[in-house]
């Protein structure tokens, strides 16, 4: 394998840590490497064990490593939750040169004059994102290097969070012995996998549904216009699953894994199974209806929650519908009821790699794609501070790039009838 550019994306998630290495050969990105551990130190999105998430974060990285024999030392980290907020920035300067062409040293400088403005004590700048560029008053511009001009102007996004929040990650992902070479807005980079450009410029509701938590993001005109998280996820599947029926959560989330369906009127009566009843060595028969009727009431309230998000932000009409991903999404049945209660136009998306063809990598690819692009827009200098180093016969010690940190330095009857669409009055108007 050729020494090429290698990008390693980290995905903390409540219920599993994600390492994914990808190489970039041209513009194209191929997967070499994954590497996933059970997320012990997260709950509800936020870390609440600091050691517990190092360690998780250690193991994912160690088979990450194994799967292709490098040493990584420096990731990509996805950050997310209700703490992060997006606001609207302008900046304007004069191009510098005396020829007037455009450089990158006018891209950076464009882009530092917009995140000048008030951000209190707590919060921190995370990232900036350009939406255009304007030079002498032509707009929609995506990258104005080598135009002449004499005034540049670039309106974007700043995405702040929470100072604590952030540290806490950061803290976590270094004394797991990485360097963190830079942060990305999760929801941003599973709409580059997830979103075509028609849906992101039509208007699309995407909802990353996880273990312990569900992202929801409105994507207009080609941006990210709002997100947010509602603390409920595949977890409190399980949950409802172990107290249903009597067991144990591990043996829960198998039955969910293994027999599990999110859609009643489709679910098949004679797929039966067998559940250790918790505290007795009794062992009872349940089938696949008895377990959807579970599941399906807890997935329709995340559902629901979602949608009530969605309104918050002020958007009662969605052209482009709903795009789901997420593990919870593996779920036979989950499109099939997300339809029955949106009445509305609902896909899953799956990212489309050789080893990591399944919803809980979405965020992860793309982390990697979303970070490169980014990268080239902005003029930053990838292949400097992203390297990983291979791991060499005599393990030559190499002196690692300073960490990037925040700012860039910074149909049967006896079942059951078919269910009429729920909430249809509810979405009437928000989905028509």
């Amino acid at each position: 394998m050729d020494n090429g550019e290698i990008l390693v994306s980290l995905d903390i998630g409540t219920s599993k840590i994600k390492v994914i290495i990808g190489e970039i050969i041209g513009d194209s990105l191929n997967v070499i490497g994954v590497g996933t551990a059970k997320s012990l130190g997260m709950k509800k999105g936020a870390i609440v064990d600091i050691d517990e998430t190092v360690h998780s974060i250690r193991t994912a990285v160690e088979q990450a490593e194994r799967m292709v024999d490098i040493h990584i030392d420096q990731v990509i980290v996805g950050i997310n939750g209700n703490h992060v907020q997006l606001q609207s920035c302008h900046g304007v300067v004069a191009v510098s040169s005396d020829d007037k062409e455009i450089s990158e040293e006018d891209i950076h400088r464009v882009m530092d004059a917009a995140q000048v403005m008030s951000i209190p004590p707590e919060r921190e700048i995370v990232d900036v994102i350009p939406k255009q560029f304007i030079v002498d008053g032509l707009d929609e511009i995506r990258d104005p290097r080598g135009m002449i001009g004499v005034r540049l102007e670039m309106e974007g996004t700043i995405i702040t969070c929470s100072k604590t929040m952030l540290h806490n990650i950061l803290k976590c992902v270094e004394k797991a012995g990485l360097s963190i070479m830079d942060i990305c807005l999760q929801p941003l980079a599973t709409g580059e996998v997830a979103l075509s450009q028609d849906e992101k410029s039509l208007g699309v509701a995407l909802l990353d549904i996880g273990g312990g938590s569900t992202t929801v993001s409105v994507f207009e005109d080609d941006g990210l216009v709002g997100t947010s998280v509602v603390p409920l996820g595949g977890y409190n599947i399980s949950k409802d699953l172990s107290i249903g029926l009597r067991t144990t959560s591990d043996e829960a989330e198998d039955i969910k894994l293994d027999h599990g369906h999110a859609f009643y009127s489709d679910a098949n009566e004679e797929e039966t199974f067998e559940v250790n009843i918790i505290g007795s060595n009794q062992r009872q028969m349940y089938t696949q209806l008895d377990l959807t009727e579970i599941i399906e009431a807890r997935l329709e309230e995340i559902l629901v929650y979602s949608a009530r998000e969605i309104q918050k932000m002020g958007y009662d009409e969605i052209p482009g519908g709903l795009v789901l991903t997420g593990g919870t999404m593996s779920m036979p049945g989950t499109a099939d009821l997300a339809q029955d209660i949106y009445q509305s136009n609902v896909r899953i998306a799956i990212p489309d790699y050789i080893g990591v063809r399944e919803p809980q990598f979405t965020a992860g690819i793309g982390i990697l794609k979303f970070a490169y692009k980014n990268a080239k827009i902005q003029g930053k200098e990838f292949s400097e501070a992203v390297t990983v180093q291979r791991e060499q016969a005599h393990h030559t010690e190499i002196e690692k790039p300073k960490p990037k940190r925040t700012k860039k330095s910074t149909n049967k009857q006896n079942v059951k009838e078919k269910k009429e669409p729920k909430l249809a009055n509810f979405f009437k108007y928000f989905f028509d």
